[in-house]
């Protein structure tokens, strides 16, 4: 969802600092921004809308020597896109400055309380509510701890906020169900909602828990929101490296990080069998095992359905976490829920988690942030290791979490080395399939298809939620309708959308579904429809042939990957960013 920075120390420059912070999180939220500065003359605020890696800075206002501020990238939830709207947001004193992630349920009640007092609002957000209920504590004499404390307890929903106060030297943040993390340098404190925001500037952190408070000023001191007391916070080292949240020689983040999965199926292969042997343990263990994802991470776990019953004939449940609640009638303390997010963030997927903990289910997470909440609040974590992504569209995340699944029913069938040999020779094959050649070739199909109203994917077996995720990249980046279907539901009722030229790409593995999808796509054709295949040997029926090697079971990652290329090539033909593309933010933190 959208960017926090904030930033208190030494450094006189702390606008310059917070607004680089924002332009590193600009993947979370870019429709608005804003910046506050505590200065002598009390609180700036300069808000603007669009993107702030648009925005021209020879027409930003000189704020002056500042060693205090926050700033929020905007993604808009409550209130169109104004300047009213944007992040920060300040009372009617403009004693504090708020930005704020996440919603406010309550906000209406509260704002209707606020008003009767004499309060004016300034924004259609839920946000404002919170500025306004933190200065009438303080006009009541409230100090500014106590009054953002208050307040606090008021508010109801998933939350992270970052409050500035005009009289006193300090930053104060608390959370809610959306993440923050607290940069710890020399002299110097970030407070952000990811780490790109001060990678520059220190790798050790703290994460922020939910219901916990941070007071930050010449110390930081956290606390339980819950009993008030004092809590420690380990500090944890970030190892990522500069470069892989850089896009280096690269357009865009969406095509280096679809190149890198030459290497990440590799890393994330290479994790502690000791706790692989743990995990196997607790699914032996299970009496019902639910996968939980939500998105791109929700086709994953279809896909993971699959995986586990043709090598391990191990039957797993599926659902969406949005859906999940619905499930725990059947769950006990005997279940086994394993939720899949890139961020470890995802809104949803921490309410499954929730409702499953409540029935004494035992958590499993596969993430790619550590120390992410949903790392956090599972019993075993494995991370995937991809190093950040930051384009919105998930690439390298969604193959290595694929790959992840593929070693643990390898490791629950007792044949692990069995599955690592397959995925090292898996990522062998990437490599050699990842050259410009390549790349160019799914380029001059891209410009044949470029104008479709629409494009459809079938595949059948492993390849359907192969189908159901090629059709979410075509859509999130190209904005082409595109849908995913069984090979076999197609003639059951959409077949009756296809007309001369529709495209349709078949996703085709060497197994026991191939004679069935190849009849499948000459079903689409004889109604008019292109063809595009993917598939490791060209067929009569295809009118374009994307190659992709024989991976066995591991085609399920092969098979996204020329999908991921075509749908790049087409956000950028259509003058698309496909690193940002519009509606959609990397880490959604809202129900």
């Amino acid at each position: 969802m959208c960017g926090i920075c904030g930033y208190i120390g030494k450094r006189k420059n702390a606008s310059e600092l917070v607004i680089q912070g924002l332009k590193e999180l600009e993947y979370r939220g870019y429709d608005s921004w804003g910046v506050a500065v505590k200065t002598k003359e009390g609180i700036q605020t300069y808000k603007q809308i669009g993107r702030i890696g648009d925005a021209d800075f020879n027409a930003f206002p000189d704020l002056g020597d500042c060693t205090v501020a926050v700033g929020h990238s905007r993604w808009a939830t409550h209130g169109g896109v104004t300047k009213e709207n944007a992040h920060p947001h300040s009372g009617d004193s403009n004693l504090v400055a708020v930005v704020h992630n996440g919603i406010i349920e309550n906000f209406a009640e509260l704002k209707s309380k606020l008003i009767k007092e004499g309060h004016v609002f300034k924004s259609e957000t839920d946000t404002e509510v919170i500025p306004q209920q933190i200065e009438n504590y303080i006009g009541k004499g409230e100090s500014f701890e106590n009054a953002v404390r208050k307040t606090i307890d008021e508010l109801e929903g998933r939350y992270a906020i970052v409050v500035l106060s005009k009289e006193e030297n300090k930053i104060i943040a608390a959370r809610r169900g959306s993440p923050l993390i607290i940069g710890v340098g020399k002299d110097e404190t970030f407070v952000a909602s990811d780490v790109p925001a001060f990678f520059e500037y220190t790798r050790d952190v703290n994460y922020l828990d939910d219901n916990q408070m941070v007071v930050i000023n010449d110390e930081i001191k956290y606390y339980d929101l819950e009993t008030n007391k004092e809590v420690k916070k380990r500090l944890v080292h970030i190892n990522w490296e500069k470069s892989q949240a850089t896009k280096g020689d690269f357009d865009h983040f969406m095509i280096k990080e679809i190149m890198e999965q030459k290497e990440t199926i590799l890393r994330t292969i290479n994790q502690d069998e000791k706790e692989i042997c743990e995990i196997v343990k607790a699914m032996k263990d299970a009496f019902g095992t639910y996968f939980v994802g939500c998105g791109t991470a929700g086709k994953v776990c279809l896909a993971g359905s699959y995986i586990f019953s043709h090598v391990a004939q191990k039957h797993v449940n599926v659902a969406f976490g949005s859906e999940f609640k619905s499930y725990t009638p059947f769950l006990t303390n005997k279940s086994l829920l394993i939720a899949v997010s890139q961020s470890g963030e995802t809104a949803d997927t921490l309410e499954a988690i929730t409702a499953a903990k409540s029935k004494g289910v035992k958590i499993l997470s596969i993430i790619n942030v550590e120390g992410s909440t949903i790392a956090r609040e599972s019993d075993f974590s494995l991370n995937i290791k991809a190093g950040p992504e930051i384009a919105v569209a998930s690439t390298k995340a969604t193959t290595s979490q694929l790959a992840v699944l593929i070693l643990l029913a390898y490791a629950l069938k007792g044949k692990i080395e069995e599955g690592k040999r397959l995925l090292i020779d898996t990522a062998g094959k990437i490599n050699d399939m990842l050259n410009p050649r390549y790349e160019q070739h799914i380029l001059e199909i891209a410009k044949n298809i470029i104008n479709k109203e629409s494009m459809y994917v079938i595949g059948k077996d492993l390849n359907y939620p192969i189908a159901l995720e090629a059709a979410i990249k075509l859509q999130e980046v190209s904005y082409i309708h595109a849908e995913g279907f069984a090979g076999g539901e197609l003639k059951h009722g959409p077949i009756a959308l296809i007309s001369k030229g529709t495209p349709c790409i078949t996703l085709v593995s060497n197994d026991f579904t191939k004679r069935e999808i190849l009849s499948n796509a000459m079903e689409v054709k004889a109604r008019g429809g292109m063809i595009i295949g993917i598939s490791p040997t060209k067929e009569d029926v295809f009118d374009e042939w994307i190659k992709v090697p024989d991976a066995g079971i591991a085609s399920c990652i092969v098979n996204i990957i020329p999908v991921q290329i075509l749908a790049y090539h087409l956000a950028v033909l259509r003058k698309n960013d496909p690193d940002k593309p519009r509606n959609l933010a990397k880490s959604v933190t809202v129900k």
